[in-house]
């Protein structure tokens, strides 16, 4: 009997000692800090310091004196007015697809779902190009002369986000108990009534959340607004490229860069605190899908509207590829291994595509890499209060980049990474880099819902019966990780394949990636130049809604917690 207890003994692993939960964290975050700090602080702290300290000496007075700019108070307030309504006509569109998406069952519903997910993850610069092909003169849409004008941009930031809204509330929604709203209907209330008395307020976390991080996503956006409103008009990022690139104005690229990161960390805190702080009158239980009644007529309605409105551009872009000189041809696609009109381009498009995909490799591994390291970190449990407070400041700093310009950090690099130790001018790890630091948000984002979810008490049961760190994490959280871990691999190679505003610092002319020279095309004359343009932009968009596809069949709930 003696014997059994001491084996028994001996199989149970004596408690964790009081710094090894430190040290795993620290072995866990080290890597990402070591990472950030080279690749994101620096750069970002270096772009700013440029600006603060041109000749090394403090000249807070220029910065300021960008501030008091009547150019500088019109660039914000035009990213301010056309975020708020660009969020606005999203979340109207939005809502009614995400109930009739994630509540109703109906035939092509997956497909529908995937159609409405592409526009978040094609090419800022495939979106702008698209509307231009459907707003220019001689586009479909060209009578109503938008083109250019701010309506066309709020038009491409609501397209490019619409998508946010229903994966954010619909994966809300989709779990919500539907028996509270049902006794509300017995007791005699209209469906209307139901609606915004017991489903809105059930939401309302969601809805919050999704506007707010939509709002950031539209106030960050650079590819969109560059390509439709070129140097007319101007957010505070595309303000922030100019500045660098066509006025060499230090100062004031860093002026707006101090605004914008203000502005970026208090939203991204709001979002936070909103997603942490759910109903908790809430019960969360997974009703089956159900058929469509005569009342849901209205939400299908907008739902086949909001389809039509993102299927317009695309189809608009797919004819106009196909279309030379007024008759059907591929010769555009032909012409896609070719440099263009008058030597337009360095490399052929071909040639872009290929660099494309083997940046977008190296980013996804790397932001894979960092992402998972970040999510074990943040959600393993905490067991004192300054534990948990390390654990939301490091979950609150790998956020950083999802709203610090890509402009400020490509310009980042440029300036500070140009010499040893970090001498990386020439390394083809540069662009990688930058684009999984873009795309690490993503990865975070996905997987922390994940892990969260995780009871802990079947990694001690495992450390108990002797299995090691390793272990338990192989035979507890893999098998619950793999398929989100698939689907976060899916939007950082999407995310990587269509970066641009990192990248047109960053890329050389016999190195550039598809959407620079995209980009470089639309700005050279020439109707063959523009007809390859077309044609690359189709082949890009149909390689990243390819990769999307993939990962909507994996269905993880965990993507709608952006």
């Amino acid at each position: 009997m003696a014997r059994r207890h001491e084996r028994v003994s001996a199989s149970i692993r004596p408690p964790v000692r009081s710094w090894g939960r430190p040290a795993s964290l620290v072995a866990l975050a080290l890597l990402p800090v070591v990472v950030l700090g080279c690749f994101f602080v620096l750069p970002v702290s270096g772009m700013v310091a440029r600006g603060f300290w041109p000749d090394g000496e403090l000249d807070a007075g220029a910065v300021l004196d960008v501030l008091t700019r009547a150019r500088t108070g019109q660039v914000v307030w035009f990213t301010v007015w056309t975020a708020a309504v660009a969020t606005l006509v999203a979340v109207l569109l939005g809502l009614p697809a995400a109930y009739a998406l994630h509540r109703l069952d109906f035939p092509l519903r997956r497909a529908v779902r995937a159609a409405l997910l592409v526009p978040f993850v094609l090419p800022t610069v495939v979106v702008g190009v698209a509307f231009r092909q459907l707003l220019g003169e001689a586009g479909p849409l060209g009578f109503l002369g938008l083109d250019g004008t701010p309506v066309a941009i709020v038009a491409g930031l609501v397209f490019f986000n619409a998508a946010v809204v229903i994966r954010a509330v619909g994966a809300s929604w989709e779990s919500l108990d539907a028996r509270p709203a049902e006794a509300a209907a017995a007791l005699g209330a209209t469906p209307l009534q139901v609606l915004r008395t017991v489903t809105l307020p059930a939401l309302r976390p969601a809805i919050v959340s999704a506007a707010s991080v939509v709002f950031l996503f539209c106030a960050t956006s650079f590819g969109v607004v560059l390509t439709l409103g070129g140097t007319e008009y101007s957010s505070v990022e595309t303000e922030i490229y100019l500045l660098t690139t066509n006025f060499l104005d230090l100062p004031g690229a860093a002026a707006l860069s101090i605004v914008q990161l203000v502005a970026v960390v208090s939203l991204l805190a709001v979002a936070a605190r909103l997603r942490a702080t759910p109903d908790p009158t809430v019960v969360r239980v997974p009703p089956r899908p159900r058929r469509p009644g005569r009342g849901d007529l209205p939400a299908a309605a907008m739902t086949g509207l909001l389809l039509v409105l993102v299927a317009a551009p695309v189809v608009t872009l797919v004819l106009g590829s196909l279309r030379v000189d007024d008759a059907w041809s591929l010769a555009n696609y032909r012409a896609l291994d070719s440099v263009g009109e008058q030597q337009a381009l360095v490399v052929p498009v071909t040639e872009a595509l290929v660099t494309s995909l083997r940046t977008a490799v190296d980013a996804t591994w790397i932001s894979l890499l960092l992402g998972l390291l970040v999510a074990l970190a943040v959600t393993r449990r905490s067991r004192s209060r300054s534990e948990r407070r390390i654990r939301g400041v490091l979950d609150g700093f790998f956020m950083l980049p999802l709203g610090v310009s890509a402009a400020t950090l490509g310009f980042g690099f440029l300036i500070t990474l140009d010499r040893p130790p970090l001498d990386l001018r020439d390394s083809a790890l540069l662009v990688p880099v930058a684009q999984a630091l873009v795309a690490l948000p993503l990865v975070v984002r996905t997987l922390v819902p994940v892990l969260d979810g995780i009871d802990d008490r079947q990694r001690q049961a495992a450390a108990s019966l002797g299995a090691g760190p390793l272990r338990t994490l192989l035979t507890v959280d893999a098998p619950v990780l793999w398929r989100p871990l698939l689907a976060a691999a899916g939007f950082a190679f999407a995310a990587s394949l269509g970066e641009f505003g990192a990248t047109a610092f960053l890329a050389r002319d016999e190195s550039a990636t598809l959407p620079v020279v995209i980009f470089r095309l639309i700005g050279r004359p020439g109707e063959m130049n523009f007809g390859m343009a077309l044609a690359a932009s189709v082949v890009l968009a149909a390689t990243t809604a390819l990769v999307m596809l993939v990962v909507e069949r994996l269905r993880v709930p965990s993507l709608g917690a952006l």
